[in-house]
C-alpha cells in the first residue's frame, strides 16, 4: 500500500461504518428513501477502502457494482428514461463497443493455443455449451419460475463464456492463453449456439426466433469483433489511448447495463427475489464446481482446470440483456442475466482470490508459467482494474 494513500483508504473505511450504522438507523426508522443513498455511499466508501488491501483489492470493482444494483433497486425511476429518451436503448451500442474493444485487442496469434492445446480448448468449449445451457434449464424447471423468467436462466445459460472471465483466469493464476482462446472462440460461435440451445431448452417457455436472434448475436457480437480485428491488423499500435481507455469502458457499460435491467424489472424481482437469487448462484456455481472437477478427471493441469472452471461458470450476461431487450423482454427475461452478471463478479472474484494465494500444484518458477502470470489481462475485459 502506498503511504501516500494510505489515509484515503482509512479514510473510506471509517466513512463506510459511518454510513452502515446510518443506513441501519434510517432502516429501523422506516426511511427507506434517505436510508437508500446511505446504503449505496457505504458501499462505495468500502470499495475505496479495500483498495488499499492487496488481498481485497480485487473486490473494488465487485463492490462498486453491488452499490449500483442497490441504486437501481432503491431509485429505479432514475434509469428508466430520462425525459423521452429511454435509457435501454443505450444498451446495444454499449455492447458494440465492448465487442470493438475486444476485437482490437485480438489477433491470429491468440488463436494459435487451438493448435498448441486442442483438447483443452474443445474441452472447455463444450463443457461450456452444455453444463451451463442443460443446467439452466433444469434449474428453470426445479424452481417453477415464470415462463419469461425461467426462460432468463436458459438464456443466461446460453449465452458465451462472460467478458471478465480473462481477468478473474489471471488473478487465479490459471492459464491465462488458454482462457483467452475459448472466451473468443465461444463468442464467435455464439451467433449459432446460443439461438440453437435456446430454442431447444428455451421454446417451451417462450417463443423463440432462431433467425431473429442469430442476426441480433451477429450485428451485436461478430460485426464488431470483425470491426476490431481489422482495426488491430491495420491501425495496431496507433493509438495506445486507446488500450487504456477501454478496461474503463467495459467496466462503465456493463456496470450501466446491470443497472437498467435490475432497475426495469425492480418490481418482478421484488416478486421472485430470493428464489430467484438461489437460482442464478446455483447456476453460476454449479457451473464453476462441474468445470473444476470434470477437468480433473480428465487429468488436465491444475491451472488448466481453473481457467476451464472459470471460463465455464461465467457467462456474458451484457449479450443476453441485449437477446432479452430486442425481444422485448427486458423486465423478465433480462432480469435473470443481470443478476447473474453482478453475481458472477462476486463469486468470480472470491474463487480467484483463493486461487491466487494458493498456487497449482504443478507451480514452478519456469519462463513459461512466469510469463502466463505475470502479463496483464486483455484491455477489452472489463475488470482489468484488479491487475
Amino acid at each position: 500500500m502506498s503511504l501516500n494513500h494510505k489515509p484515503l483508504y482509512t479514510g473510506g473505511l471509517v466513512a463506510a461504518i459511518a454510513c452502515a450504522c446510518l443506513y441501519l438507523f434510517l432502516t429501523l426508522r422506516q426511511l427507506h428513501v434517505m436510508a437508500g443513498w446511505c446504503l449505496v455511499l457505504a458501499l462505495l466508501c468500502t470499495a475505496l477502502a479495500v483498495r488499499g488491501h492487496p488481498l481485497l483489492r480485487g473486490f473494488s470493482y465487485t463492490i462498486t457494482i453491488l452499490a449500483a444494483v442497490c441504486m437501481a433497486l432503491y431509485y429505479p425511476r432514475y434509469f428508466v428514461h430520462v425525459g423521452s429518451f429511454r435509457l435501454s436503448s443505450l444498451t446495444i451500442p454499449l455492447l458494440q463497443l465492448i465487442m470493438f474493444g475486444m476485437g482490437t485487442e485480438l489477433s491470429l496469434n491468440d488463436f494459435s493455443e487451438v493448435l498448441q492445446s486442442p483438447k483443452k480448448v474443445v474441452v472447455g468449449m463444450v463443457g461450456h455449451f452444455t453444463i451451463m445451457p442443460f443446467l439452466g434449464f433444469g434449474i428453470a424447471h426445479l424452481f417453477h419460475f415464470p415462463g419469461e423468467v425461467a426462460a432468463g436462466i436458459i438464456l443466461i445459460g446460453c449465452s458465451p463464456s462472460g467478458l471478465a472471465s480473462n481477468v478473474m483466469a489471471y488473478l487465479a493464476k490459471a492459464n491465462l492463453a488458454l482462457s483467452v482462446c475459448i472466451t473468443a472462440l465461444s463468442t464467435l460461435l455464439a451467433p449459432v449456439l446460443t439461438p440453437l440451445l435456446m430454442k431447444l431448452l428455451g421454446g417451451t417457455y417462450i417463443e423463440v426466433h432462431f433467425w431473429a436472434m442469430l442476426w441480433d448475436i451477429a450485428k451485436i457480437v461478430l460485426l464488431p469483433i470483425a470491426a476490431g480485428l481489422l482495426f488491430n491488423y491495420f491501425l495496431y499500435g496507433r493509438f495506445p489511448w486507446l488500450d487504456k481507455a477501454m478496461p474503463f469502458v467495459s467496466m462503465a457499460g456493463i456496470m450501466f447495463i446491470i443497472i437498467i435491467f435490475i432497475a426495469a424489472g425492480r418490481d418482478h424481482l421484488l416478486q421472485v427475489g430470493a428464489l430467484l437469487l438461489l437460482a442464478v448462484l446455483m447456476h453460476n456455481a454449479g457451473g464453476f464446481f462441474i468445470g473444476y472437477w470434470l477437468s480433473r478427471l480428465l487429468g488436465f493441469a491444475e491451472k488448466d482446470c481453473r481457467t476451464i472452471s472459470i471460463e465455464i461458470g461465467m457467462q456474458n450476461g451484457g449479450l443476453a440483456s441485449g437477446l432479452a431487450l430486442n425481444m422485448g423482454k427486458m423486465a423478465t427475461v433480462g432480469l435473470a442475466p443481470a443478476i447473474f452478471s453482478s453475481m458472477m463478479n462476486v463469486t468470480g472474484s472470491a474463487l480467484a482470490s483463493w486461487w491466487h494465494h494458493h498456487l497449482p500444484e504443478e507451480h514452478d518458477h519456469s519462463p513459461s508459467n512466469n510469463n502466463n502470470h505475470e502479463q496483464e489481462p486483455s484491455a477489452a475485459n472489463p475488470g482489468g482494474y484488479n491487475g
